[in-house]
């Protein structure tokens, strides 16, 4: 019989440390971005000393990319979970802009850090792996899409996910530093806006109900 492994209460208390160290990180990052941002602040937050922060992270990149899989993987999840990828539609379309939403909603944070571009010179191959984790299933919905004609193939399907990734994080971007105010149906304008920059107008498209959207 295969042995299971015990969790003591040592491991649970490393592992909450850990889990404390990278939430703060993520605070603080999201505030303040990444390369102006030393090391003690983040240990300051996290209400540990910075030899502490040390023990679990050895270095400040590592930390970034710790900060970085843990914010991915729940985007992920919390974007992709339980979705048939395989069959594109509109409405799929909408379940996609809709969890996206609530996600920029819950975890301003997390959705704040990953739209930061400059943690890409940070990104180890474990989270390159995390992020491809992410967008090979996107880009495989936007191939199937364009080859039966839900979606417009006069784009490359990354160039397609870019363009949608870049309208929504525009978007909430404003509405965070003020510039906008957004109710649901400025909301629902936006994502019809990038339906419509991605779909294919020469053919009628269904959803999975069978009625046009």
């Amino acid at each position: 019989m295969p042995s299971t492994a015990r969790v003591t209460p040592v491991d649970n208390k490393e592992t909450r440390k850990r889990e404390q160290i990278i939430q703060a990180a993520l605070r603080v990052f999201a505030e303040h971005g990444l390369h102006g941002t030393p090391v003690p602040p983040i240990a300051a937050e996290a209400g540990v000393g910075v030899g502490t922060l040390y023990r679990y992270f050895d270095s400040k990149e590592a930390l970034i990319n710790a900060v970085f899989r843990d914010s991915k993987r729940q985007l992920h999840d919390r974007l992709l979970s339980g979705l048939d990828l395989m069959h594109p539609s509109r409405s799929l379309f909408d379940n996609l802009w809709a969890r996206l939403t609530a996600f920029a909603r819950d975890e301003p944070d997390a959705f704040q850090f990953l739209e930061m571009q400059d943690h890409h010179s940070y990104l180890d191959a474990e989270s390159r792996h995390q992020e491809q984790a992410l967008l090979i299933p996107l880009g495989i919905m936007v191939v199937i899409g364009q080859r039966t004609s839900l979606l417009s193939n006069t784009m490359k399907p990354d160039l397609a996910i870019a363009l949608f990734w870049g309208a929504f994080v525009g978007v909430f971007k404003a509405e965070r530093l003020g510039y906008l105010t957004l109710d649901d149906d400025d909301l629902k304008r936006a994502r019809d806006a990038c339906w419509l920059a991605i779909a294919n107008h020469d053919t009628p498209h269904y959803d999975n109900k069978g009625t046009q959207p």
